[in-house]
């Protein structure tokens, strides 16, 4: 079954999309925005997530503004029948901020697990990578860490007003 946008759902949409206002009660802040109560939207926000309208919702930090001025992009080349299993594993550590499996485009691009992480400078985010690396073990055939050199902006798609 379809689930299908009412006017009520775009207009929390619209009022969140560029993230929840940073108060106390953001969704009671929302609520008032939008004109119903803070319940209210908190079921419908659970609803479009449910159906998949809305993927998730999450903070999404400014790493360097707290401090974290390397940040990695762990690449792997995992053998694929453990790359699933290994990757939930990576995935939990708490220094990874995001873990997912990408195909291969060999020979060029051989790493099918991505693994972000933040360290306060590169010895930092090599050191997880070791750790990573000796979770992965014999499964693992090569790997590199592709390092950030600028910002980019994070943003979602926007429903327009």
């Amino acid at each position: 079954m379809e689930f299908v946008l009412d006017a009520v759902d775009q207009r929390i949409i619209q009022a969140t999309q560029a993230g929840l206002p940073l108060v106390p009660e953001p969704y009671a802040a929302v609520a008032e925005k939008v004109g119903i109560p803070a319940e209210v939207v908190m079921q419908r926000l659970r609803a479009m997530q449910a159906s998949g309208a809305i993927r998730r919702i999450g903070v999404v930090p400014n790493h360097y503004a707290l401090g974290y001025k390397a940040n990695g992009m762990t690449v792997w080349d995992v053998d694929d029948a453990l790359v699933d299993a290994l990757g939930e594993r990576i995935g939990n550590l708490d220094f990874v901020s995001h873990c997912y499996r990408r195909p291969r485009h060999p020979p060029q691009w051989p790493y099918n697990l991505f693994a972000m992480v933040h360290g306060h400078d590169r010895k930092e985010v090599e050191q997880y990578a070791a750790h990573i690396g000796r979770i992965l073990g014999l499964a693992c055939h090569q790997h590199d860490i592709l390092y950030s050199n600028r910002i980019l902006k994070k943003t979602g798609l926007r429903i327009a007003p």
